[in-house]
């Protein structure tokens, strides 16, 4: 039987790389015809660097307004008000500069304003539902009219997909909100515009993006048009996250790191679905305030060791990824996490065995934890992966 699937192609017209980020925008803007361009950026950056007034200047008259401080996993209040202030400018280009948080706000609200969304509970008939039998409940609506420029800093890869991430604070769950055109126009990649990144943040959304590569691997419906783009970036992220941590002024390698990003996040046009390790993150994230990064630091390696019975084959593909043919791929996962002086426990990052029951149940209502290698039956499956990562 020959092999079978399909090829999404998002509506990203155009990825950017290595070109100075104010111009490239700039000339974006006017490809766009953008007149009023709305900027969503982070308030360190904002503050402490030149560079999101070079984005100002470099716009000169197409500027209209910015919103800074968006808190971690986009909860919905603070789209709200990031939209409020777009839609008092009229905005008709919204750009997103700094972490995934950013880059999911810039969507949310680009939503916000197509369904002239004003309060909290108005985003409900919006959020991709999971049923108990772990199928989605897809949602139709207009997308987005308004497009996007995206410019991360970080390396989470949401500036790839047409999904988005937000938190509602009324039960603090991360929700997720998906449709084709809420993925960026432009993805601006700019490993300049990445060195005041903490090395914390950095380094941990690479491991997010490995995470990203490994389960594409594992996945049972992958296929070898998904590895051809999935291994390279496992490669790339082996090699350049290291050397990157020893200097952090390689801009070579941050470029790597930032393509690998782009290969990792090529999972989402073959549809294939991820595993545990992003189902259990998005709980740790949005009902435990870990970073997201940080969940795939603790929860990568678990997952795979959990998972080795059932998929040891592909697991041997993501060892030999990382040049350590016949080793556990766990074990390699874990130590290279170690290398780069990242969290590898839930303790480590504040969640102690009296929230998995809270983290269990909540996680049961993730697509990916139906989508896992191995099959994850209930509770106490989850329960056993939490107490291996505690």
């Amino acid at each position: 039987m020959t092999v079978q699937g399909v090829y999404e192609a998002f509506k990203i017209d155009r990825v950017i790389y290595g070109k100075p980020a104010a111009a490239a925008l700039a000339g974006e803007a006017e490809r766009l015809g953008a007149n009023r361009v709305f900027l969503i950026v982070s308030r360190t950056l904002d503050r402490e660097t030149p560079w999101v007034n070079d984005m100002r200047s470099a716009l000169g008259a197409r500027y209209a307004g910015s919103y800074d401080g968006m808190p971690s996993h986009t909860p919905r209040d603070a789209v709200l008000t990031a939209t409020e202030a777009a839609r008092a400018v009229n905005a008709d280009l919204v750009v997103t500069f700094g972490g995934g948080s950013n880059t999911d706000a810039g969507k949310m609200v680009r939503l916000a304003l197509r369904h002239d969304i004003r309060g909290t509970q108005d985003f409900d008939r919006f959020v991709l539902r999971v049923q108990a039998d772990g199928t989605r409940k897809v949602v139709i609506y207009d997308g987005p009219d308004v497009p996007q420029v995206a410019i991360p800093t970080t390396l989470s890869g949401g500036d790839f997909n047409q999904s988005a991430g937000a938190t509602d604070t009324r039960t603090m769950l991360k929700e997720i909100y998906r449709n084709p055109l809420l993925a960026p126009t432009t993805v601006i990649l700019d490993p300049a515009m990445t060195v005041r990144t903490p090395e914390w943040l950095w380094l941990s959304s690479g491991i997010r993006a490995l995470d990203h590569a490994v389960e594409t691997v594992c996945a049972p419906k992958a296929d070898v048009r998904s590895y051809m783009e999935a291994i390279p970036a496992i490669r790339l992220l082996a090699s350049a996250l290291p050397r990157t941590k020893a200097d952090p002024t390689d801009l070579a390698a941050r470029m790597d790191a930032q393509l690998a990003v782009w290969l990792s996040m090529e999972h989402n046009r073959f549809g294939v679905s991820m595993g545990a390790s992003h189902g259990i993150g998005h709980v740790l994230g949005g009902t435990c305030n870990v970073p997201h990064g940080y969940t795939s630091c603790v929860m990568l390696p678990t997952v795979l060791r959990w998972n080795e019975s059932a998929n040891a084959e592909r697991q041997a593909m993501v060892a030999d990824a990382f040049g350590q043919a016949g080793r556990p791929a766990w074990q390699v996962v874990h130590e290279f996490i170690a290398g780069l002086g990242m969290p590898r426990s839930l303790a480590a990052v504040g969640v102690l065995p009296d929230r998995f029951e809270i983290v269990a149940k909540a996680a049961l209502l993730d697509h990916y934890l139906h989508t896992n290698p191995r099959p994850v039956h209930g509770i106490d499956d989850i329960m056993e992966i939490l107490r291996m990562a505690a």
